[in-house]
């Protein structure tokens, strides 16, 4: 009998900490799917967007930029 292995379905790229900002960068295996999380480690607020495979490495190095951009900013949980 062979056993499956279960294959998590969102890996973690990169991540990094700055100014009490979390970035980090996850493709989703099962859909194909890369995203940018920002969370501001002070303020308890969350922000994910769906960011372009071509774009991944400039948003998550400039995500508000990249929000800016594809005209996310005004979804920002920060003002």
């Amino acid at each position: 009998m062979y056993e499956t292995m279960q294959q998590d379905p969102v890996k973690e790229l990169a991540q990094r900490t700055s100014a009490g900002l979390e970035v980090t960068l996850c493709w989703s295996a099962e859909d194909d799917l890369v995203t940018v999380e920002i969370v501001d480690l002070f303020g308890n607020e969350r922000f994910q967007m769906a960011v372009s495979h071509d774009r991944a490495s400039y948003a998550f190095n400039h995500p508000f930029a990249y929000a800016a951009e594809q005209d996310l900013a005004h979804t920002l949980p920060w003002g």
